[in-house]
C-alpha cells in the first residue's frame, strides 16, 4: 500500500465516472450500499454527482483512495447533521475495487476520515453495514463498536433481506456534556 494516496475528491464528470464503476462493481458483487443489482451507470454516476454537489457545499466529505492515477476505493464524512448533534459525523458510502480488496485501503480511508472528522470538531461517528457479508470486521477491528441489530433492514442488492448493524466510536474522550 505504499504508493496510496488518500485525498478529497472534487466533483468532475470524470470522477463520477469511476465513481459510478466502483459502486456498479461493490453492487454487483453484493455490497450492500443502498441499491439493488442491475444498476446502471445512469443511477450510479448520478447518485454521486449529487454527492459531490453536497461535498462542494460542505455538507459532507468525499474521499478517494488512489493507486497511482486509478481511483480505487471511496468513503463519504457526512457532515450536514441536525443542530443538536454538532460534535457527531456519519460514515457511508465504503466501498474498495474488488482488486484492491484486504490492502489497508478501507482502514487508511477510515483513518482519513477520522482525521478531517476531528479537525471540524466532529468527535463522535457512526455507521451502519449490512448483518450479511458487510464489513462488520473492518469496522470493529479500527475501534468501532456495535450497538446492536436492527433485523429486515434492507435488501440485498440481490434479493432477499439483510439486518444492519449499528456502530459508533469516540474519536477523543473528555467531551462535553
Amino acid at each position: 500500500m505504499s504508493n496510496i494516496e488518500i485525498k478529497a475528491l472534487k466533483s468532475s464528470p470524470e470522477v463520477c465516472a469511476v465513481l459510478g464503476e466502483i459502486l456498479i462493481e461493490t453492487v454487483a458483487n453484493g455490497g450492500s450500499v443502498s441499491f439493488m443489482h442491475p444498476l446502471s451507470r445512469e443511477a450510479a454516476e448520478a447518485f454521486w454527482s449529487n454527492s459531490l454537489r453536497a461535498a462542494d457545499l460542505g455538507e459532507r466529505i468525499v474521499l478517494g483512495a488512489f493507486d497511482g492515477d486509478e481511483l480505487i476505493g471511496t468513503v463519504t464524512l457526512l457532515l450536514d447533521l441536525p443542530p443538536n448533534q454538532p460534535h457527531r459525523a456519519e460514515i457511508a458510502k465504503m466501498m474498495t475495487r474488488v482488486s484492491h480488496r484486504h490492502r489497508g485501503i478501507a482502514t487508511a480511508l477510515l483513518r482519513e476520515a477520522e482525521r478531517l472528522a476531528i479537525a471540524r470538531g466532529r468527535w463522535l461517528l457512526v455507521l451502519d453495514t449490512a448483518e450479511d457479508e458487510g464489513a462488520a470486521g473492518l469496522y470493529e477491528r479500527v475501534g468501532f463498536k456495535l450497538t446492536g441489530v436492527i433485523p429486515d433492514y434492507a435488501f440485498k442488492p440481490h434479493g432477499g433481506l439483510t439486518g444492519t448493524l449499528i456502530y459508533w466510536k469516540k474519536l477523543r474522550e473528555g467531551v462535553p456534556t
